[in-house]
């Protein structure tokens, strides 16, 4: 009886009749993962017959169909366990949400902590972000639309950022953290500018305020 295996359906065959090859991708993000190519030995023992029955104008032409029976039978049954293997070889890159039942990439789309695909249960803190940045945009463009007079503004108006990921290890944050729960590294540093006592925004080289040079 055949192996079976439950496995995504979002995946490309590559493979030839010299051998076997496949690609499995996420079903949210769209990368994925490539087997490495595996040889199908039969196949090139076909492709010599092959050359061999062109070059001596149909001689070997009953040898060719025979090896072209087998190759294809044996080729059939080798692709299966090719793919069988691959499947099994990259599967615990994937996981199914018990939510969607969409097979998405461990690394990127998987909520470890509410143990749900990053559809059905984003990271608080990069919607948080993503939202923030929204919202700061149209202020923006509202504060360019205003009279010059009317512009209330200033720096110490604008609220505190939020990190999608932590600046040191690119680690996703769940949470509006004050460090990174991957390498422990400080999300929120306060720094003032020394000449005019305005607030720093993180890396800037010079204050907003005044230009005087933070470094």
């Amino acid at each position: 009886m055949a192996e079976s295996l439950e496995f995504s359906k979002n995946y490309n065959d590559l493979s030839t009749n010299r051998g076997f090859q496949f690609e499995f991708f996420c079903d949210r993000c769209g990368n994925g993962f490539r087997t490495n190519f595996k040889p199908f030995s039969l196949g090139a023992v076909t492709g010599v017959v092959d050359v061999a029955n062109s070059l001596f104008g149909g001689i070997l032409g009953r040898a060719a169909d025979v090896s072209e029976r087998i190759s294809s039978a044996s080729h059939e049954r080798a692709h299966d366990q090719a793919f069988l293997e691959a499947a099994n070889e990259l599967r615990p890159e994937f996981i199914q949400c018990p939510r969607c039942s969409q097979w998405v990439c461990k690394k990127s789309c998987w909520n470890n902590k509410k143990g749900l695909c990053k559809n059905c249960a984003p990271d608080l803190g990069v919607e948080m972000s993503a939202a923030q940045s929204s919202r700061s945009v149209e202020e923006v463009w509202a504060h360019a639309a205003m009279a010059e007079e009317d512009k209330k503004l200033a720096t110490e108006n604008w609220r505190e950022t939020i990190l999608a990921s932590c600046p040191e290890c690119n680690a996703p944050m769940a949470t509006n953290a004050k460090f990174c729960p991957e390498c422990g590294a400080k999300l929120k540093v306060s720094a003032h500018c020394t000449e005019c006592g305005a607030k720093l925004q993180p890396g800037a080289k010079f204050c907003a305020e005044c230009g005087h040079k933070t470094g």
